[in-house]
């Protein structure tokens, strides 16, 4: 049973059971869920999951601005 302190760990069976609880909390920290001692999954808000997953530029760009770029590499094929 999940304690009543601010705690962000989960069982499967504490998250399941209490699960509204465990979406609320997810708004404020990402709460990690554990099978056997072991974690396996995390819950986040919607807006912590956009701001990880958002595009930052485009693959152009990133190898425009690579600290590498300008290094004398070889690349070879197979």
């Amino acid at each position: 049973m999940q304690s009543a302190s601010r705690d962000t760990n989960w069982t499967v069976m504490g998250a399941k059971a209490q699960f509204s609880e465990v979406i609320e909390r997810a708004q404020l920290a990402p709460q990690k869920i554990t099978r056997n001692g072991k974690p396996i999954a995390v819950v986040v808000s919607v807006e912590e999951w956009q701001r990880k997953t958002a595009r930052k530029g485009t693959l152009a760009e990133f190898l425009l601005n690579s600290p590498l770029r300008g290094a004398d590499l070889l690349v070879s094929g197979t």
